[in-house]
């Protein structure tokens, strides 16, 4: 297997080569955050969204240098790092962090990054053939405040869906916000297709903002299919005619079944076509 390469800081290096030391403050305190993109043919997809996002996250968490994440960067870093590793489709992680010293108080805000590439076959977004199993996860409400809207280092309620998840047998699990209403998945959105109108959790929910969601609210005004924003009561997935999740690196997925309830996947299929096509 040909070995992977990094970005650290500028510096190209083989992905196994020990750099965090124990003072890293996204490892002591999950200081940072991070964009998860899909790079197809060469191309970065969907760049001046991610670098929108990660600007924003910076500025809320005051870490310097936040104008040198622009587009422009995303896409020059990613260009290279698949060259380095002889792949034009792939996922990238980007995590930034806060390099500096200090106990809970840094003692600056200067900005540290890596770049991590993982080769993929697939030139264009799939929708997944068998579809997916879910379940709540209700052990840990995530909390709503103008942290949750960022992908922060600090992932713990996310790891402990993916171990309910495992335990059960499910291949995805949704969480429920401080006050009961559904926020997100465990690595994803949710829109759910009921009465002739697609839903999906609004920002003052708690869900991550990501950058498919975007794209397919966009994508779905575009074609016609009425969207909204909204709060939402899980009770509406027994309901539901259609539910799927989106994320950066694989777009769309389809959900079969929540308990005995199961699902159509017309909706999914009808954007997964739409979103190839940019």
């Amino acid at each position: 297997m040909t070995p992977l390469f990094i970005n650290f800081n500028g510096e190209m290096l083989p992905a196994d080569t020990k750099l965090v030391t124990i003072n890293n403050r996204a490892f002591k305190y999950g200081d940072g955050l991070f964009e998860s993109m899909r790079m197809m043919k060469g191309q970065l997809k969907f760049a001046d969204l991610h670098a929108d996002r990660l600007q924003r996250g910076m500025k809320v968490l005051k870490i310097e240098e936040y104008s040198q994440m622009d587009s422009w960067f995303l896409k020059e870093k990613a260009d290279e790092l698949s060259r380095r590793n002889k792949s034009r489709n792939g996922r990238l992680r980007l995590t930034v962090y806060r390099d500096a010293g200090g106990l809970y108080t840094p003692s600056q805000n200067k900005m540290g990054y890596s770049l991590e590439f993982q080769p993929l076959d697939e030139p264009r977004y799939f929708l997944n053939s068998k579809g997916l199993l879910v379940d709540i996860f209700t052990e840990l409400p995530k909390p709503t405040n103008y942290l949750s809207n960022i992908k922060t280092c600090n992932s713990l309620i996310y790891v402990m869906a993916g171990l309910y998840k495992t335990q059960n047998n499910l291949d995805e699990v949704f969480l429920l916000n401080q006050n009961g209403f559904l926020c997100e998945a465990g690595s994803s959105n949710i829109f759910v297709w009921y009465q002739k109108h697609l839903y999906t959790p609004a920002i003052s929910e708690g869900c991550v903002e990501g950058v498919m969601r975007q794209v397919i609210i966009n994508l779905a005004k575009e074609i016609n299919i009425p969207v909204m924003e909204a709060q939402i009561n899980p009770e509406i997935l027994y309901e539901a005619d259609e539910v799927f999740i989106t994320n950066a690196g694989r777009g769309i997925q389809s959900v079969m079944g929540f308990g005995v309830r199961r699902y159509f996947n017309e909706i999914s299929k009808l954007l997964v076509d739409e979103l190839n096509k940019l």
